[in-house]
């Protein structure tokens, strides 16, 4: 679907508004978040303590059941931040988009543009590859990744990276973009409709709102979840 967009250039690079804009604001909000509900940490912890530790529990939870406990706690600050920026990156569109004069959207979520979803998915793989060559060293890493479990496997091992690669990124801006596009059509069909169309599109708004939420926060995991058997799959410890 084609939309109006505005644009910046700096350093000769073109970067889009809505991207940057969409991004920074996941991130502020990821940043305030750690800091409220981390600001009197206690023995006794307070609701917004106990809700930090439930989500970090829960992805040493996922790395816990693809890792080695060495890999796992390795990992597990930056699964951490990882998803709790593609929670709050996933559900942001749905609850919140901002348009200008000019019907340009700047606020959405970031994980609906490929850029953002495709930038994930390469520094995730980036660091799962570098931990497969500390931990196996450049020879081995290379035998494990390529010639493993049987060197005619040689041109399949080659493809399934690029699936790796692909499975990640796409997997996820697949499903926020298809979420929000969904809405956006669902609203249209309600002013197009005027008093009637309200009435037909508020309940089928308020379901698949409610399904894509759950949608994005099904997606965060899973994101993070590939990220740890792709790393144990590259360390050998699969």
């Amino acid at each position: 679907m084609d939309e109006p967009t505005s644009t910046f250039s700096f350093l000769g690079l073109t970067f889009t508004w809505t991207t940057v804009l969409s991004t920074l604001l996941a991130m502020t909000v990821v940043v305030l978040m750690a800091v409220f509900l981390t600001r009197k940490v206690a023995i006794r912890p307070s609701r917004g303590q106990n809700v930090i530790e439930y989500v970090l529990d829960f992805v040493k939870g996922i790395l816990g059941d693809q890792l080695p406990n060495n890999l796992a706690r390795q990992f597990g600050l930056y699964s951490f931040t990882l998803f709790l920026f593609l929670l709050v990156s996933n559900e942001m569109g749905l609850l919140l988009q901002v348009k200008n004069a000019s019907d340009v959207t700047l606020i959405k979520s970031p994980t609906a543009d490929p850029l953002i979803a495709f930038s994930l998915a390469i520094m995730s793989l980036t660091l799962a590859h570098a931990t497969g060559i500390k931990t196996l060293g450049m020879g081995g890493y290379l035998k494990n990744m390529f010639l493993k479990p049987y060197a005619a496997l040689f041109p399949l091992n080659v493809v399934e990276q690029v699936t790796n690669f692909l499975t990640l990124a796409l997997r996820l801006f697949g499903n926020i973009f298809a979420g929000e596009l969904m809405l956006n059509l669902l609203a249209s069909m309600a002013f197009s409709l005027h008093g009637f169309g309200w009435i037909a599109a508020l309940p089928l708004e308020m379901a698949w709102q409610a399904f894509s939420l759950l949608i994005g926060g099904i997606q965060a995991y899973v994101f993070v979840m590939l990220t740890a058997v792709f790393t144990a799959q590259l360390s050998g410890e699969e």
